[in-house]
């Protein structure tokens, strides 16, 4: 693996135990000369994980680890390492949920360039999904075109958000108690950070764990709630497809579209 090779020379690291390859790339425990415990990260490029290295810079440790290298191309890079790295999801949901909302709003940085806009991303849903074989569920479909016909020209101030904040990717550290972790950033209205928490199954799937989740997060966080819900049924429609979660996402944009 060249970029492998390239990078444990250009930053003289000692390679430990990697880490469960996902489909995003290969990540590996490092060690820099200084003794200094890191991870890094070779991503494959995909247009969602474009600027993780942008967003993690942006947010500078606050809430979320730490960026310590990066190559040119920013698919590969050195994030602090999290130890003892358990998942937010060893909790029950509502602690669970006590850590994403606090962590939430020190997350939404002002936002533009480099990043993709939320309206850029919808236009792009709204393009392809209409291609798609949704004959079963029509009104799915229907309402996630008009969510995004909606809301993209009407938002609000532009934040950085995290398309992929389950509660997986929040991990047990040492710095702080929970440090976000694998951001696929946007520019876009806070409504949308609602999305990828109501989706994430991890901690319950059922119409009143979706309801509790989109509850919470809403009332606490001061977001509108038919932006918040509009926008997490966009994007659970959009994301569907090429999801190993097919069913899940499905029925979790159902029970929003029912409960409105």
């Amino acid at each position: 693996m060249l970029d492998l090779e390239t990078a444990v020379e250009r930053w003289s690291l000692t390679l430990g135990e990697p880490y469960t390859s996902g489909v995003d790339g290969y990540t590996t425990r490092a060690t820099l000369a200084d003794g200094t415990p890191a991870v890094l990260k070779l991503l494959k490029p995909h247009r969602e994980n474009e600027h993780e290295a942008d967003a993690l810079e942006l947010w500078d440790g606050d809430g979320a680890v730490r960026l310590l290298e990066r190559d040119e191309s920013g698919f590969v890079f050195l994030i602090e390492r999290c130890e003892p790295g358990t998942h937010l999801s060893s909790l029950d949901v509502d602690a669970a949920l006590d850590v994403v909302i606090g962590l939430l709003p020190r997350l939404w940085k002002q936002a533009g360039e480099p990043f993709h806009s939320l309206t850029e991303v919808a236009a792009w849903w709204a393009d392809y999904l209409p291609k798609q074989d949704w004959r079963a569920e029509p009104d799915l479909l229907a309402a996630a075109l008009d969510a995004i016909e909606t809301l993209s020209p009407t938002q609000g101030e532009q934040v950085l958000l995290n398309q992929d904040l389950h509660f997986g990717n929040v991990l047990a550290a040492e710095r702080e108690p929970w440090l976000v972790i694998d951001p696929k950033p946007l520019a876009g209205e806070r409504e949308f950070a609602a999305a990828p928490i109501v989706r994430a199954h991890e901690l319950g799937h059922s119409k009143r764990d979706v309801l509790h989740r989109f509850d919470r997060v809403t009332s606490e966080l001061g977001l509108d709630r038919e932006r918040a819900r509009g926008w997490t049924i966009a994007q659970t429609v959009a994301w569907t497809e090429d999801s190993n979660f097919n069913r899940t996402h499905v029925e979790t944009s159902r029970w929003l579209l029912e409960s409105a």
